[in-house]
C-alpha cells in the first residue's frame, strides 16, 4: 500500500529563483530551504501539486475548478518572462499516480477535467526548482481555481484534498507520495489594492496571521469558515491561492504541521508536515 509520507506548503514568486542564485544566505534561501529539508528528509518517490494555473493550460474559455494532468512529461514556465526564471524541459509526470486520482476523483463524485498535454507555469517550476531541485521526483499538477471569480467553496477544496488522501491510500504498492501546496496567503498583483506607480499592494496581514495560525495549532474548521469568497477579495486577487492550502489540509487531515513560517510583508507562510514525527 502507497503512504503519503508529507506535505509542504511555498509561495512561487518568480523572483525566487535569481534572489536564490544572488543571495544564497538570504531571507528567501533560508525560508525555501528549511521546507526542503522537510522533503529531503521524508524522500518522497512523486509530488503531487495543488497549484494556481496563471492562465498558462487554463484560460477563461476553459476554465475547471479542478484539473488534473496527466502525460509522460511536462515543461515549463512556457510563455512567464520574469528576469532569473529557469526553463525546464523533460519535467516527469507521473502517469500511473495521475490516473489513480483522476478515477478516484470520478468515484468520488468529483468531475475532474483532464489533460493529457499542457505546460506549467512558474506557480509549479519555482517550488520544484526549489524543493525538487533535480527533478528527480516525477509530479502529478492538481489545479484549483484560485484566480478567477467565482471560487470553490473552501469546504470543497478540503473535500477534494481528502479524495486525493484517499486515492493515495488506494495506490497499490509502497509508493511514498508527498504532496505540495503552492500559492500566496494574501496578495494583489495590478489589482484594486496595488499602490500608486508599483504592480501591487500590500498583503493582509491580519488575514496572514489568522490562516498561519489556524494551520499551526489544526484549527481547520475556523479557517474553512472564514476563507469566504467576500473575505479572500479582501485579501487581495490572488488571495485565492490560498485553496491549494486548504486542499492540502484535506489531504493533511488533524495533523499539525511540524514547521511552519509566516513571511508577513509577502502574505506567504512556509511549512511542512511529516508523517514520521
Amino acid at each position: 500500500m502507497a503512504e503519503l509520507v508529507g506535505a509542504f506548503g511555498v509561495p512561487h514568486m518568480p523572483n525566487t529563483p535569481l534572489s536564490v542564485r544572488t543571495n544564497p544566505n538570504g531571507e528567501l534561501a533560508q525560508l525555501f530551504g528549511a521546507v526542503r529539508e522537510h522533503v529531503d528528509a521524508v524522500n518522497p518517490d512523486v509530488l503531487v501539486i495543488f497549484d494556481t494555473d496563471h492562465f498558462a493550460t487554463w484560460y477563461y474559455q476553459k476554465l475547471p475548478v479542478f484539473a488534473i494532468g496527466i502525460a509522460p512529461q511536462t515543461s515549463g514556465p512556457g510563455t512567464d518572462d520574469w528576469p532569473g526564471l529557469t526553463s525546464f524541459e523533460g519535467i516527469p509526470v507521473s502517469e500511473e499516480v495521475g490516473r489513480h486520482v483522476y478515477l478516484c476523483g470520478l468515484d468520488h463524485g468529483f468531475d475532474l477535467t483532464l489533460s493529457e498535454e499542457f505546460g506549467v507555469d512558474h506557480s509549479i517550476t519555482v517550488p520544484l526548482e526549489m524543493l525538487n531541485p533535480a527533478m528527480q521526483r516525477p509530479i502529478v499538477p492538481f489545479w484549483i481555481n484560485g484566480i478567477a471569480p467565482p471560487l470553490p467553496l473552501a469546504t470543497r477544496v478540503f473535500a477534494a484534498g481528502q479524495m486525493v488522501r484517499s486515492a493515495i491510500s488506494a495506490l497499490p504498492g509502497d509508493m511514498r507520495v508527498g504532496i505540495i501546496a503552492s500559492g500566496a496567503i494574501s496578495g494583489d498583483i495590478g489589482g484594486p489594492h496595488a499602490l500608486p506607480g508599483g504592480p501591487g499592494g500590500p498583503p493582509d496581514t491580519e488575514w496572514v496571521q489568522f490562516a498561519v495560525e489556524c494551520m499551526r495549532f489544526g484549527k481547520i474548521d475556523d479557517l474553512l469558515n472564514a476563507a469566504t469568497r467576500e473575505r479572500l477579495r479582501q485579501a487581495g486577487n490572488v488571495a485565492g491561492e490560498v485553496l491549494n492550502w486548504i486542499d492540502l489540509l484535506g489531504a493533511v487531515g488533524d495533523r499539525k504541521p511540524c514547521h511552519i513560517e509566516a513571511q508577513m510583508q509577502g502574505g506567504n507562510a512556509y511549512a511542512a508536515w511529516r508523517w514520521d514525527q
